[in-house]
């Protein structure tokens, strides 16, 4: 009976302690909830770019339906969110509307890469009207300057990215030769353009 007694205590400690982790745990996440005004991860954000084939230089539209803020990301205003916010963009997410463009580009142009199943940078904003964003593809950091506007809750910005500033050239090589006859314009000449333009949205709520 004594035994049994013991026991019973012992899982009685045993949960109380159980119980006290629990509770802890639940206030470290409650500690962890924004008051900002501004919250990046809960914007509505859209990263839209444009790639051109042929030498006559035809637009070739897709987007990244994913993007993680890993650091930063919030104030009280849509330029504090912005500046100094550090994020990552799963190559996976990559979206043309065609299954078999997107295949080509994750596997012939990014799979070739070096260690890029994320594209991931960090935001500044310089001053009313212009940043640069430092940039991380195929082991490479690099600065991409940008302009932008705020309109409201609204942050738009816009640049255009050479990615064989990223010693890319191999990767652009690469799908320019599995997309040879796609990418062959009207003077026999196939060609892939290395420059990309890149347009992002964030609507705050």
């Amino acid at each position: 009976m004594k035994k049994l007694s013991t026991l019973v205590l012992l899982f009685f400690i045993a949960f109380q302690m159980s119980s006290c982790k629990s509770d802890k745990k639940k206030e470290k996440k409650e500690e962890k909830v924004s008051t900002a005004a501004f919250v990046l991860s809960k914007a509505k954000n859209s990263i839209n770019w444009v790639g051109y084939k042929t030498t006559e230089k035809i637009p070739v539209k897709g987007k990244f339906k994913k993007v993680n803020i890993t650091s930063g990301g919030e104030g009280n205003s849509v330029k504090e969110a912005i500046h100094n916010a550090e994020f990552s963009i799963p190559v996976s997410s990559i979206f043309t509307s065609d299954t078999s463009r997107d295949y080509k580009i994750r596997k012939f142009f990014f799979g070739i890469m070096e260690a890029t199943e994320l594209l991931s940078g960090k935001l500044v904003i310089e001053n009313e009207t212009a940043g640069f964003a430092e940039i991380t593809m195929n082991g490479i950091t690099e600065k991409l300057p940008f302009t932008y506007e705020v309109n409201g809750k609204e942050f738009t910005m816009s640049t255009t990215m050479d990615v064989v500033n990223w010693n890319a050239k191999n990767a652009v090589d690469s799908l320019n030769d599995v997309c040879k006859d796609l990418h062959k314009g009207l003077d026999g000449v196939t060609k892939t353009w290395s420059e990309v333009a890149i347009n992002i949205s964030s609507v705050f709520e």
